[in-house]
């Protein structure tokens, strides 16, 4: 077992864990949860041995073999699959061995040595590291691309597949889902289910925790606190502590107060049984969030939009895709990826597009963003359509040289020169970000040298600045903990205008979308069941592509 007795552990001059025990048990399944800063990170340096106690005592058992996430970005012209395989080290050493073993011409180690070969699973390497990149979201067509070719979040999928390609007794994750998609995530999920060792995982995400986890340690005022339960349980302990605090109180009240009146007016507003119905399932859990959202960074709501043009845009025979590359042939044509599609947007809807990895979801979202243009097909957009889009990509947008200030200052800029009346002045635009707890010389500070969940913040500081009435939203919780992601979903539910949502965290999805839209084989169609029904479908999904390689690997053979 790993045990920490009266630990201190310091980054710098800071005291992140002041004389703190904790017992973790061989084959418990934990989650690492934690306020930004708190020193989730700092304590996974002193799990895995990068960092050392200031104070105290730890112990892990000398015997366990340790898997985690390599953080640098890999660069080779290896072959995705070699990549991969090169991951399981007791197989990388007992081919080492079976080299040298053959040098020394020496009959009984070759002996053992081709012995240690097939017991380190030499038969089935190859298919085992394919499993998991498939499982992870690449094609078929990719696993034997060099690893150089992919770009930086396919690069970091192959670090994750090679973690789990190394046998281990301890596996330590820190957000394996930043770079995944819905597919990707399910699939993790279950190997994470029946991986039999003890795993240690900080995530933002708390319907992945949930699943999961059984046992989720908070670091809170320095201290490790540990919970029996997921973080759903943890979380609604956690409540019922903070409700006996007389500190809190206040803080608590306020937020209770601001959730029933969201409440209040909702049912009042409701006009459609099923979103009535849908909203009302989000809002029971409200107030036991409310520590949380009482913990949280900030808090904020998007303003009302200025006007609701309805249907907001129709999409007619529209087909979608990329168009040919600049240094493509004349008379190349386009790459289609969706076509056919026939779908409204109206005021006030709530939909949430799924589909498997390399579907379309994102290409659909920029061709609604204006980002591309259809491929053929008629975009009506409604009169006075205002839309605040979050690519997914948004945080490399943002220009690292500049400051908070100057982002808002030149989108006030291009704004009152597009015609649009708004509040532009340089007190304002502080006050704004002020509202996301960009204060005092943090306006000033370079975009560049902010952590992710800053620049996630600034961008959505950017983004309900800009008074939009459709939301277009890609994978927009990436950088965001936890409690920040519940104040985002009552932020969601709270807008007056309509959501397009695009996200692989299922607890955001569940809270904010009343419809969902699945984009197929090439098609858009509304997806009539629920996100249980759609995780079974990824499933079924995945293992028709797995079966589809390995007989097309049968075929090659």
């Amino acid at each position: 077992m790993i045990i920490l007795k009266n630990v201190t552990l310091r980054r710098g001059t800071k005291v992140l864990l002041d004389k703190t025990s904790v017992t973790i048990n061989p084959g418990e399944k934990v989650g690492l949860v934690g306020r930004n800063g708190a020193g989730k990170s700092t304590l996974f340096g002193l799990l895995n041995g990068s960092l050392h106690e200031d104070g105290g005592d730890y112990s892990i058992p000398t015997q366990w073999r340790m898997g985690q996430v390599a953080q640098d970005m890999p660069e080779t012209d290896q072959s995705a699959t070699d990549f991969v395989i090169d991951g399981d080290t007791t197989l990388l050493a007992a081919r080492n061995e079976v080299v040298d073993a053959e040098a020394s011409d020496d009959g009984m180690r070759m002996a053992e040595a081709y012995m240690a070969l097939h017991d380190a699973g030499e038969h089935d390497a190859e298919a085992r590291a394919q499993a998991l990149i498939l499982g992870l979201g690449f094609k078929v067509s990719e696993l034997n691309n060099p690893v150089d070719s992919f770009s930086g979040g396919w690069r970091m999928r192959l670090q994750l597949a090679r973690a789990l390609m190394c046998p281990s007794d301890i596996l330590l994750l820190d957000e394996p889902t930043n770079h995944l998609d819905l597919d990707a995530m399910v699939w993790l999920e279950a190997w994470l289910k029946r991986y039999p060792g003890t795993l240690i995982m900080i995530s933002h995400d708390r319907e992945f925790l949930d699943a999961i986890t059984q046992v989720t340690l908070h670091i809170d005022n320095a201290k490790l606190v540990r919970y029996g339960g997921n973080y759903s349980k943890f979380e609604d302990m956690r409540a019922e502590q903070m409700l006996l605090q007389q500190a809190t109180m206040a803080k608590q009240a306020d937020k209770i107060a601001h959730l029933q009146s969201f409440i209040n007016r909702f049912k009042a507003k409701a006009s459609k049984a099923k979103q009535a119905q849908s909203r009302v399932k989000a809002l029971e859990r409200m107030e036991k969030i409310a520590p949380v959202l009482a913990d949280a960074e900030f808090s904020f709501e998007f303003q009302e939009p200025q006007n609701l043009p309805n249907p907001m845009l129709s999409m007619v025979n529209v087909a979608i895709g990329y168009p040919p590359a600049e240094e493509a042939p004349a008379g190349t044509p386009p790459t289609v990826i969706v076509r056919g599609i026939n779908r409204s947007v109206m005021a006030g809807q709530r939909i949430g597009i799924l589909g498997a990895n390399g579907q379309g979801k994102s290409t659909l979202v920029k061709t609604i963003a204006r980002d591309l243009g259809a491929i053929s097909g008629e975009v009506t957009e409604g009169k006075g359509l205002n839309i605040g889009y979050f690519a997914q990509q948004e945080l490399d947008v943002l220009r690292p040289q500049d400051t908070p200030l100057e982002h808002m200052t030149r989108m006030a800029r291009e704004a009152i020169a597009a015609g649009r009346n708004v509040a532009g002045r340089e007190q304002e635009l502080r006050n704004f970000l002020g509202n996301f707890n960009f204060t005092g010389e943090m306006v000033k500070q370079a975009v560049g040298t902010m952590s992710g969940g800053e620049k996630a913040r600034l961008v959505l500081c950017m983004l309900v600045w800009q008074r939009p009435n459709l939301l277009l939203l890609d994978e927009p919780t990436n950088h965001l903990d936890l409690a920040t992601r519940e104040a985002l979903g009552v932020a969601l539910n709270e807008f007056e205008g309509t959501v397009m949502l695009v996200s692989h965290d299922r607890a955001l999805l569940r809270s904010v979308c009343d419809e969902f839209w699945l984009v197929s084989r090439g098609g858009v169609g509304p997806f009539d069941g629920d996100l249980d029904d759609y995780q079974r479908y990824l499933l079924d999904e995945a293992r028709r592509v797995r079966e589809e390689a390995a007989a097309q690997q049968k075929r090659a053979a």
